[in-house]
């Protein structure tokens, strides 16, 4: 388990290397990332790339602030972390990043069903530590219900994060989205991934137009329809300018955050290559 110093350790000059210009708007558009595309990288590391990247406003994958527990961690271990973990932990991840020029506008921390209600309560704790305004969750459909008092409590929104593939309890349709927020407060909101949405045959700009209201975030990746594969931005069937020039039309101020996601050859260099296209996009 990592110490706060250890995980947080840097060279002096990281944070001055990895400054960009503060302005998160491209043309009118949010043009982000999920740290997650970093995902080769510790929190340190996730900076310094950002900074090579030009890129200002994140939602933060928890694999850059949480430690990186193996694979089969019971879970009581990883709810202990969470609920012993001092805030400072995450203030100093805040500042880090601000320092550099970078805002963390949203955190990504996952309900799931098994999740205690203190342990629900530490995310929104987090959230506000780092300074984020949303949590992003890959969360079951029926966990919406628990979540949503404290969200209401802590006045951060909760973004569903859908996938492809569609079974019970898991966001991936449409319907998934309305049967999570029927009865819910306002805090109850959507983090549209548009490739996942392609993967499952349904249409992203439709849907934003009807529900952009209750979007906070979305994910921009390209992948094929029919459960088809992640590929290089502009080789599959996500109709990721249609997406951008949308929000670009309708001055929307959602955050529009690259998911590298298909195999490239180095980490940086594909990511820069999405974050090319989509301003080529919106310019």
């Amino acid at each position: 388990m990592y110490s706060r110093r250890v995980f947080l350790s840097t060279a002096a000059g990281a944070a001055l290397s990895a400054a960009v210009k503060p302005d998160k708007y491209f043309k009118g558009v949010i043009i982000g990332a999920q740290t997650y595309s970093l995902r080769d990288r510790d929190v340190n590391q996730c900076l310094t790339a950002l900074g090579e990247l030009k890129i200002n406003t994140v939602e933060m994958f928890s694999g850059h602030a949480e430690p990186a527990f193996p694979r089969g961690t019971p879970r009581e271990e990883v709810r202990k972390w969470r609920l012993t973990v001092p805030l400072g932990h995450f203030t100093d991840i805040r500042k880090k990043y601000n320092d550099a020029g970078v805002t963390i506008h949203a955190y990504n921390y996952s309900f799931r069903e098994d999740y205690s209600d203190q342990e629900i309560a530490r995310g929104f704790e987090f959230a506000n530590a780092l300074g984020a305004k949303i949590i992003t969750a890959s969360s079951n459909v029926s966990t919406a219900k628990k979540v949503d008092p404290f969200a209401k409590k802590a006045k951060i929104r909760v973004g569903m994060h859908n996938h492809s593939r569609i079974v019970a309890n898991e966001f991936a349709t449409p319907e998934d989205f309305m049967a999570a927020m029927n009865g819910m407060s306002k805090y109850i909101c959507i983090n549209l991934d548009i490739g996942h949405f392609v993967a499952a045959n349904f249409s992203p700009v439709e849907f934003m137009e009807k529900w952009y209201p209750r979007i906070v975030t979305i994910h921009i990746k390209d992948r094929k329809k029919n459960q088809g594969a992640n590929v290089a931005f502009g080789d599959g069937d996500t109709p990721i300018k249609e997406v951008l020039t949308w929000m670009k039309t309708n001055r929307q101020a959602i955050p529009a955050n690259i998911e590298y996601e298909y195999k490239g050859v180095d980490t940086v260099t594909e990511i820069r290559k999405c974050v090319e296209y989509c301003r080529s996009i919106v310019a």
